[in-house]
This record gives C-alpha cells, structure tokens and sequence, in this order.
C-alpha cells in the first residue's frame, strides 16, 4: 500500500483532571509541555507519527472548544482534518467520526488511532511498531491493537491477554481483554507473561473497522451513515452538531473490541506511559540523587526526597524537608499534596 494511504487520528478531548493545577477544563494536558522539553504532548504525539504518513493525513478528534488550540499548536494540519465534537461521546463515536470522514475521501486508508496524552521514550521503536502493524493490517482485514510489556504490576491500566502469534510473525490473537485488575492479579498477570498494558493505540483498515461497527454497533454505523452525506461541505459543522450527541456514550472497547474476532495485538517495548497521574509523571522525568524530579527554572530542593515539583512559570520555588509530595503551580492556583493521596486530585479540582 502507498505511503500516502496511511492516516493517523489524534484523539484530543480529554480534560485530565488528574493533573490539577496544571491541567484545567480551559487548557488539558494534551496541549501542555508537561516534560519541560518545549513541546506538548499533543505536539510530540505528531512528531513521533510524522515518519509514518504526510501531515495532510493527520486527523484530530477534539471538542469544540479546543479547536482554537489545535489549530494554534499543531499549524501544519489542515482545518478540513480537525473534527470538532459538540460533545464528548467516549472513544467509539470519536472513532467512527473520523473513520467516516477519512473514508468519504480515502475509501482504502489504512489508519492507526491514538491518544494525544501518552509519552513514549524510544521513539525509533515505535515508529517500527505502528509501520508494522499498518502492513499488517493493509494486508489482512484485522484491527491491531498495540500491547505494551509490562515492566510492573501497575493496576491503573486494562490488560491484553495474547495469544499464539500468527505463524513467522510478532502479530498474536487477542484472547480477552481485562479490566484494571487488582494488585494480586496483576502480579499473576506479569508472573504469566502473556498479558500486556492495553495502550489504547489502534490499527486498521478503514474497511474492516467501518465494517466491524455495522455489525457491533449498528446504531452508531447509522448516525455516521447520515452525517457522512455532508461531510466536506458547509453543512457539516451544523449536521454534527444535531446528530453526534445522539450517538450512544460508549468506548470502542465495549463496542467493538471485546465483541470482534479479528482482533490481534503486537506486544511492544518503546517506554510508554499513559500519563495518568502526578506519580507516573515523576517516574519519567530525570530525578535527583534522592527521587526528586523537577520542572522549572527556579526550583531548589533542601532535605527533600521522592517529590514532583511542577513550576515551570517564572517563580521561584523552595521547598524544605518535604517527603513523598506533588507541588504544582500554574495561574495562581497551587497544589501541595501527598504523592500517595494524588487520586483525591480530582476532588481538589472542583
């Protein structure tokens, strides 16, 4: 298959409230340099894509009312190819929006689907991994979902279990998905071997993915039937507005993913991590000699060990003594909190 026929779709409308005060409702983690490396996720995200397909193949899903954003941070993707939600549905009618829209004008596109919010160290890895999934998939009607091998027995993240690999390849037979297990289980999980982090990265033909929600989930296949006769023309932005939040709330995993017998993964290793939380931020970021990671220009540490420090405005931050806590600063909101109450963050926020 041609270059040109790959296409990568950017799910963007999350509002990562875990990671209160840097991420508000206004602005997510996605559009945040959350690193300090001078670029947002959502900026790395397409970089780490573009040796895969052209930019004028990069499709984002957002709400509407981060389109300004998009369009701010990600200048060389066409207007057209920035789908605008009226309002978040969950993963599956985001996903058939775009699959829809690329399919009126890329009827063969071979496509992969990610989150905009994920960090992945080893980004010569992954290309190699999302090219090979993308051959496998122009080749065979098969949705490939990527699996990452677990490196802990984290319970914040669902599970793939593989199956056989298909014969002289990578490529295994999902088995089942699992949901976010208990400690116990995942150590029974990693202890097993064949069980992977689900990453949420998706793979497939538009044919077969087009053709899997008509079976699975028919309603959905309709409202997109009926929006699709005006993509592409200036009745668009009004048909979606009226039709998309009639589609049922949904993930792609519960409409498709677990119903589907076409369904294989391909067990990677390339650094990733979800970034779901203060915590896992810490563990990526360079640390200190006692598990201090900071961003910012102006932050010193006395006596303090296992912190995340987030302060990256011009402000100069000194902490004394502390052990184990989150300290965040953005527009004037600040957050001291114990690293091991962080899922209360969200709570806070409100």
């Amino acid at each position: 298959m041609e270059k040109n026929e790959n296409h990568i779709v950017i799910m963007a409308g999350g509002i990562g409230s875990r990671f209160w005060p840097m991420s508000t409702p206004e602005f997510p983690k996605q559009f945040i340099d959350v690193t300090g490396c001078g670029r947002s996720l959502i900026q790395l995200t397409v970089d780490r894509f573009l040796p895969v397909c052209p930019i004028e193949n990069f499709w984002v899903v957002t709400s509407e009312k981060y389109v300004d954003i998009v369009k701010a941070q990600l200048p060389g993707i066409p207007e057209s190819n920035i789908l605008a939600e009226p309002e978040a549905r969950n993963t599956a009618p985001c996903i058939a929006y775009a699959c829809w829209k690329i399919g009126k004008e890329h009827p063969n596109a071979n496509i992969a689907v990610t989150p905009s919010d994920a960090l992945v160290i080893n980004t010569g890895e992954f290309e190699r991994v999302i090219k090979k999934a993308l051959t496998f998939t122009a080749e065979k009607d098969a949705i490939v979902t990527v699996g990452i091998k677990p490196s802990r027995p984290e319970t914040g993240y669902g599970y793939i279990c593989a199956g056989e690999a298909e014969a002289g390849s990578e490529i295994c037979r999902v088995e089942a998905f699992k949901e976010k297990p208990d400690h116990e289980t995942a150590c029974r999980y990693v202890e097993a071997g064949n069980y992977l982090w689900n990453a949420g990265i998706f793979v497939w033909n538009r044919k077969t993915i087009t053709e899997e929600i008509r079976k699975y989930a028919p309603g959905l296949a309709s409202i997109m039937d009926e929006m699709a006769e005006d993509f592409f023309t200036e009745k668009e932005t009004e048909t979606v507005k009226r039709l998309f939040p009639t589609c049922e709330k949904i993930s792609i995993d519960y409409a498709v993913m677990e119903k589907s017998d076409r369904i294989f993964t391909l067990p990677a290793e390339f650094g990733w991590s979800d970034l779901g939380s203060w915590g896992s931020l810490r563990t990526l970021l360079p640390q200190d000699g006692n598990g201090n990671a900071c961003v910012g220009e102006c932050v010193k540490l006395y006596d303090c060990q296992g912190c995340i420090v987030h302060a990256p405005e011009e402000r100069k931050v000194v902490l004394e003594g502390l052990n184990g806590y989150i300290v965040a600063e953005k527009n004037g909101a600040l957050l001291v909190c114990r690293l091991e109450n962080e899922q209360m963050i969200k709570e806070f926020a409100k």
